[in-house]
């Protein structure tokens, strides 16, 4: 179980990498507009939030990698916390922005919290 704990994490890290280049560097281009569902004027005029929203998912990713490379107990401590606050915020925007968000945020990140947990 431990490494499919491990295989989930990564993925989510994965995951919130790719947001991050969606969000910081592809949101005024053609990946970002299908997401978002703007035209070019509403991209322009969101994307310093959409930069600041990736930055935030970069250091979700990050702490998801340093709790992957981490000697235990640190690495699942930090994979816990991590992952809660990929759950707790996938909750709140797909409560409060786009009910998307629920399914490619907080489920995977439940799945992999669960298994971390699980093989702890």
């Amino acid at each position: 179980m431990n490494t499919a704990a491990h295989v989930l994490v990564g993925l989510v890290a994965a995951l919130h990498a790719y947001f991050l280049v969606l969000e910081m560097f592809l949101w005024q281009r053609r990946p970002g507009r299908d997401l978002s569902g703007f035209d070019e004027e509403m991209a322009r005029a969101t994307a310093p939030l959409a930069a600041n929203q990736g930055l935030y998912n970069g250091f979700l990713a990050a702490g998801l990698i340093w709790g992957l490379i981490a000697a235990d107990p640190t690495g699942y401590r930090v994979q816990v916390f991590f992952l809660s606050c990929v759950v707790i915020a996938g909750l709140y925007g797909g409560f409060t922005a786009n009910r998307r968000i629920l399914v490619a945020q907080a489920l995977p990140g439940a799945l992999a919290l669960a298994a971390v947990l699980v093989a702890g």
